[in-house]
């Protein structure tokens, strides 16, 4: 095997933790396997027999080029920041039955959603600091910014993480028991079968290209009899950000992805993901 065999090599047994950086930076499984492209490529044109831990290095290139794309997102951005719903991973629980190493590393797209409304810096930050680990002073020189100034960054990121996502059932069993029951009220058209198993603050946010959200119990409840029972019979159990989920999918097109967040036996929040463009990696359920 000769050199550039050998760094592809070590490349591939990077690639899954490079792009669990990536997709938490940036939300999106297409980019983030664009990032670890470039990082690939940006290896290639290095003195790579110099890098003495490879996966640290190529984490911070991956780091850099997910800042990037951030900084240029929100100089573009329209809409404000966290207004849309990020891209789902999702697992079919029927085709995937070998889903336990995928589950080890997910998050959940209620995450996902607050991250969105932390600046860059913050983000960054955060996620390679508090999700991987990675000490402030590496952090910091991707930042141009002092170790105590990146640590603020990130101190002020997880109390936003912390006061805005709720502290979720872990049990998928009980996720499902739950879901199912929601399912169940939405299919018969039972107005207090959803009230009851809702939390009275629940967030119900869908993305259909154009944000739209709803709050609190008896507003979710009419909002998914007026519109969302009627699709309720097309889902069907998916794990989604590692979360009980659902796919829907009709005449052979895959519809919407659903991630409900569980906690102490109700829907805290259900987030629909139904943006076409979000939803062309998965696959449509037979």
């Amino acid at each position: 095997m000769n050199e550039r065999d050998q760094l592809a090599k070590q490349f591939e047994q990077a690639r899954p933790h490079l792009r669990a950086v990536a997709y938490r930076m940036l939300g999106s499984t297409s980019e983030a396997d664009d990032a670890v492209q470039e990082a690939w490529l940006r290896l290639t044109r290095s003195e790579a027999d110099t890098i003495e831990n490879l996966t640290a290095w190529l984490t911070t290139v991956v780091g850099r080029v997910c800042l990037d794309l951030l900084r240029m997102r929100r100089a573009q951005r329209e809409e404000p920041l966290g207004a849309g719903l990020p891209e789902p991973v999702v697992i079919d629980l029927e085709s995937d039955p070998e889903h336990e190493a995928e589950l080890a590393d997910s998050v959940g797209l209620a995450l996902l959603v607050v991250l969105e409304t932390l600046s860059p810096a913050e983000r960054l930050a955060f996620v390679l600091h508090d999700m991987f680990g990675v000490p402030f002073s590496e952090i910091a020189e991707i930042l141009g910014r002092s170790p105590e100034a990146t640590r603020q960054l990130a101190s002020r990121a997880r109390r936003q993480v912390r006061g805005k996502t709720p502290v979720a059932e872990t049990d998928l069993a009980r996720q499902r028991e739950v879901v199912d029951a929601f399912l169940a009220a939405s299919r018969a058209g039972d107005f207090e079968g959803l009230i009851a198993v809702l939390d009275p603050e629940v967030v119900f946010r869908v993305d259909l290209g154009e944000p739209a959200a709803a709050t609190g119990a008896e507003a979710v409840a009419r909002r998914v009899l007026a519109r969302g029972s009627r699709l309720a019979p097309f889902g069907r159990p998916a794990i989604v950000n590692g979360t009980a989920g659902v796919v829907v999918a009709r005449e052979g097109r895959t519809v919407s992805a659903v991630a409900f967040t569980v906690v102490d036996g109700r829907i805290a929040a259900i987030d629909v993901v139904a943006d076409p463009a979000k939803l062309q990696g998965i696959a449509v359920p037979d």
